[in-house]
């Protein structure tokens, strides 16, 4: 038997000998004479370097991280009541709130940027359709604002992008009911653009999207299945006048080439009808064109000159699969098209005109909660109910002014401000949409 003193011994070398490694796959017992690692790795061939996660490179002791729960606890959307009733009570809150909404906690922050929210007040109902007017001022610079047809409010909205600021010629849609796209357009020092940005209703933010594949101004525009179409328009180079046309598809962020069009114009008026997008344009010589556009077989071919497009104004709007267009520069009187008659027979009056002034003209015709929705130069905003009937025979009876200062005008000021010189409006409408949220 061993002596108690050996037995000490052999315990205390095993405990300062460092762990046996295979010399061939650790570096760590190289001859001591090699002062580097880098040095002994040139002698021992086939090596890598040893990895013992118990060395602490550090002589520092090392606090442990706490751990977080990702699941922790979150305090309640409102003291008191589960998630799920504050959000149908929150849901129900008028949208000109929102802004306010959004300001008391990141919680709420967070539940109003999302799409969850809104599809809720989509789905029961409440949610808000708005105007947003963009307007053009005497200096050419862009500015807009939205109107709350709820509560008869104007609210400010964030600036339109710098590179949008002075353009002419550029295009807006809306897509998936509270996205406002501008895209295209002519930059006065930089030219024609193929830049597209949108606003999101909901975030009351700009964003970037994919810029479209060929540069153009003056062009046409028409949503048709959540898709955006562009065609026609003018840009720099030989050929000015274009023929080519594409779509935007959101949902793949991407846009791709369509078939072009039966003849280059651009165009000044366009309506989506019955499936089919109407365009009416000027050609290369002047020449009135009017072109119809097939989404289902994506084909272009000329329209005949009778039928819908003999009587087709602008501005104009496919409503509950009818046709509207105004019959007179101040929009106080509507044409509606006959399909079975294939005639422009049927008129809407409120018997009551303001004016011929350029303040007073109606620069859009837009559908407004199952209403059209006639908005003026002088930002006055009229509300048509087109389904309802004329029980009494009076025809102002569909009429409804929701906003706006030259509706009180009557026709004797208005001559006295022409005479004046006080009819020159200060700006002028661009672009018209209503956006849901």
């Amino acid at each position: 038997m061993d002596s108690e003193g050996e037995v000490w011994r052999r315990d205390v070398a095993r405990r300062n000998h460092p762990p046996l490694v295979d010399s061939r796959a650790c570096l760590c017992r190289v001859d001591a004479g090699l002062k580097t690692v880098t040095g002994a790795k040139k002698y021992v061939p086939s090596t890598k370097l040893c990895v013992q996660p118990r060395i602490r490179t550090s002589i520092h002791p090392v606090r442990p991280k706490p751990v977080y729960e990702r699941n922790r606890i979150q305090p309640p959307l409102l003291p008191g009541l589960p998630d799920d009733l504050a959000i149908a009570c929150l849901i129900r809150v008028p949208r000109a709130e929102h802004r306010k909404l959004r300001l008391v906690c990141k919680r709420w922050q967070r539940l109003l940027a999302g799409n969850y929210f809104y599809s809720l007040r989509k789905s029961l109902g409440v949610a808000e359709e708005w105007i947003y007017i963009i307007r053009r001022d005497r200096e050419g610079r862009i500015s807009w604002d939205a109107f709350d047809p709820r509560f008869q409010l104007w609210h400010p909205l964030p600036p339109v992008p710098k590179e949008y600021s002075k353009a002419i010629g550029f295009g807006c849609a809306v897509l998936r009911g509270c996205h406002l796209y501008l895209f295209g357009g002519k930059d006065p020092l930089k030219g024609s653009m193929r830049r597209v940005i949108y606003y999101n209703a909901r975030t009351n933010k700009w964003h970037r999207a994919p810029d479209m594949l060929r540069r153009r101004h003056f062009f046409g525009a028409c949503v048709i299945n959540n898709c955006l179409y562009v065609a026609g328009g003018e840009s720099e180079g030989v050929h000015r006048f274009l023929r080519s046309a594409e779509v935007y598809d959101p949902s793949k962020s991407r846009w791709s080439f369509v078939s072009e069009m039966s003849a280059a114009m651009v165009p000044y008026i366009g309506v989506v009808y019955e499936g089919k997008w109407f365009l009416k344009g000027l050609g290369p010589q002047q020449q009135l064109l009017t072109d119809v556009y097939f989404p289902e077989t994506n084909t272009w071919c000329p329209a005949s000159s009778g039928g819908m497009v003999a009587g087709w104004r602008n501005p104009s709007v496919c409503l509950n699969g009818r046709l509207f267009a105004l019959d007179c520069r101040d929009g106080c009187k509507l044409r509606v098209y006959d399909a079975g008659a294939g005639s422009w027979s049927s008129h809407i009056d409120s018997k009551l005109h303001l004016g011929s002034s350029r303040a007073l003209e109606a620069a859009a015709l837009v559908p407004l909660n199952g209403k059209l929705c006639i908005v003026r130069n002088n930002m006055s905003i009229t509300l048509v109910d087109v389904e309802a009937r004329d029980g009494a025979g009076n025809g102002d009876q569909r009429w409804k002014t929701i906003a706006g200062k030259g509706q009180v005008k009557t026709f004797v000021t208005n001559l006295l401000s022409n005479i004046a010189g006080r009819s020159s409006n200060r700006s002028y409408i661009v672009h018209c949409q209503v956006l849901q949220a």
